[in-house]
């Protein structure tokens, strides 16, 4: 069976400064024709930084208010990539920027879709470890605070739905699944 769709038309029906709105008409592999929105976006970071690997670690969250749900949530240190910005440097610039530290090592742990059904949005997911406080500076108009907690109160937060932040528990799950990617 085939699954994939072709543009026939595409127009941008709204253009912001964070997001774009796309509407395309498409052709289904019945044969068919239909539309898709989709939202553009630039894409993003989410760093797990790792404040103390003893015997249980302990990781840096930042609490903030997210404007779209108006609530305050605890959630990874994270930010947009700027265009045409490398994520393997975005994430030393938000981890800087949303909690006053520097990390001497980095490891990669993929990426994640955050909504295909609409949303083009790639978030890059990475773990920091061997942090130095530098001082925080967050962007304009960000009001944020970094907190420490240990990994197993984090998981806690998250099955009694204190964390409902996807890419947050998506960048948990790689960081301590044990799996090498």
């Amino acid at each position: 069976m085939e699954f994939e769709e072709k543009t026939l038309t595409s127009e941008s029906i709204y253009k912001g400064k964070v997001i774009e709105v796309i509407r395309d008409e498409v052709e289904l592999a019945t044969g068919r024709q239909s539309f898709r929105e989709v939202v553009k976006h630039s894409g993003g970071v989410v760093i797990v930084a790792v404040k103390k690997q003893t015997e249980e670690p302990v990781i840096l969250l930042v609490k903030q208010f997210r404007y779209p749900i108006q609530k305050v949530v605890y959630e990874l240190p994270a930010g947009k990539l700027e265009k045409g910005e490398n994520p393997d440097e975005a994430c030393k610039r938000e981890l800087e920027e949303e909690t006053g530290y520097r990390a001497a090592n980095w490891r990669s742990l993929g990426y994640i879709n955050t909504s295909p059904g609409f949303c083009d949005e790639k978030l890059y997911l990475y773990l920091a470890s061997g942090l130095e406080f530098v001082g925080e500076h967050p962007d304009e108009g960000e009001i944020i605070k970094a907190f420490e907690y240990k990994l197993t109160d984090v998981e806690k937060m998250i099955l009694t739905g204190e964390i409902n932040d996807a890419k947050t528990i998506c960048a948990i799950h790689r960081a301590f699944s044990g799996v090498e990617l």
